[in-house]
């Protein structure tokens, strides 16, 4: 199954996040299938490539509980 969800980046104590659609058995930080995303908590700086995320709801890819919140305050915004 295909997740919508996030893989953490940065420094300790300093973390920044890529939207990433990966398979629901790899590991966190594992190699993605494709980077729709980037979502900094620090800053609260939200991009999100909203087409490519439509595309792969449309073909099945489930988002995260955290990934579904960060889509509904981007629609919200727009």
């Amino acid at each position: 199954m295909l997740k919508l969800r996030l893989k953490r980046l940065g420094k300790k104590r300093e973390p920044s996040y890529r939207v990433v659609v990966a398979q629901s058995t790899s590991r966190r930080d594992g190699r993605p299938i494709a980077e729709v995303g980037f979502y900094n908590p620090r800053t609260k700086e939200t991009r999100l490539d909203m087409e490519a995320i439509q595309e792969w709801i449309k073909n099945g890819a489930q988002p995260t509980d955290v990934v579904q919140k960060l889509l509904t305050k981007a629609a919200e915004a727009n």
